[in-house]
């Protein structure tokens, strides 16, 4: 029993760092946070016990429920755009190409740069007045704009930025699809089935785990979308916070007005909606996923 003892006890000599971490960095700050969420701080002075007032102040926000809009609108429209992108280029490249290690590599590359200050800047030249978009669709006679600095277009550069992000989907699918067995398909075509009732009746019932979980990461990810926003609109949110994002809005609040009481609410709300959302999916999951037992989720 001693030795026993002794052994829980070098066991949790070992992991004392990380309850350090987790406690100091990640549960410490979340209680501050949740605690700030109901006073107004100003990071100058002591906070102010104000209780539910910074979340009935959200809803008659006009740039809050503008943040909103656009990044719904950002979730709604990029997450199946970049789902649909990943599958592509997997199922591509599982047709067994020479040389799958070096494609692979180049469409993961965009995944790790994406989020990168200097992608942003690049992209914002990209579609700027004189950028090379602009001068493409010259060649074809066609008149181009700022599409950044348009309020009807800025956030659908954003969706394709984010949608030439797809390569850590992509390396997911494309190991799901490698366990599918290829007896399947073989058995299919004897059938006399075409690629289309390959792809709906085999590839997407055995993928559809790995569909869930990318779904799940992408939707999280989307949600929390911030350095790209705020390069391309300079940290304003514009034009007309057609770029505001939440997190966007969240930041200035916080560190620009100061007020982070506010910017704590907003924190806490977007923490709930992203549980919310995950359970929605989680739970939806059990009439479309589909696992090797032949049964659902």
């Amino acid at each position: 029993m001693l030795q026993k003892r002794k052994n829980y006890l070098i066991a949790y000599m070992f992991l004392l760092p990380w309850f350090i971490g987790f406690f100091g960095l990640v549960v410490g700050p979340m209680i501050s946070s949740l605690y700030l969420s109901f006073t107004q701080y100003d990071l100058l002075t002591a906070p102010q016990w104000v209780g539910a007032q910074n979340y009935v102040e959200m809803f008659n926000d006009r740039k809050f429920i503008a943040s909103v809009k656009v990044t719904t609108t950002f979730v709604v429209i990029g997450v199946p755009l970049q789902l649909i992108a990943a599958l592509f280029i997997a199922m591509l490249l599982n047709k067994g190409l020479s040389g799958i290690g070096f494609y692979r590599t180049v469409y993961y590359i965009p995944s790790l740069l994406g989020g990168s200050v200097a992608i942003a800047l690049l992209w914002k030249n990209i579609f700027g007045m004189n950028g090379i978009f602009n001068d493409f669709l010259g060649i074809f006679g066609i008149a181009g704009r700022g599409w950044v600095s348009h309020p009807d277009y800025a956030i659908y550069t954003l969706i394709a930025l984010a949608t030439w992000q797809f390569g850590s989907s992509m390396v997911i699918f494309l190991a799901g699809l490698k366990q599918i067995p290829g007896e399947l398909y073989e058995a299919a075509s004897v059938d006399g089935a075409n690629p289309f009732m390959k792809f709906k009746a085999i590839t997407l019932p055995l993928l559809s785990p790995v569909i869930l979980f990318n779904l799940v990461m992408v939707s999280i990810s989307s949600l929390q979308v911030f350095t790209s926003a705020y390069i391309v609109s300079e940290g304003s949110g514009g034009p007309a916070n057609s770029t505001l994002f939440y997190t966007l809005y969240l930041y200035q609040k916080g560190f620009s007005f100061f007020e982070m009481g506010y910017a704590s609410a907003m924190a806490w709300l977007l923490l709930i909606v992203i549980a919310l959302l995950t359970a929605i999916i989680f739970f939806s999951s059990k009439y479309w996923v589909h696992y090797e037992y032949g049964g659902k989720s």
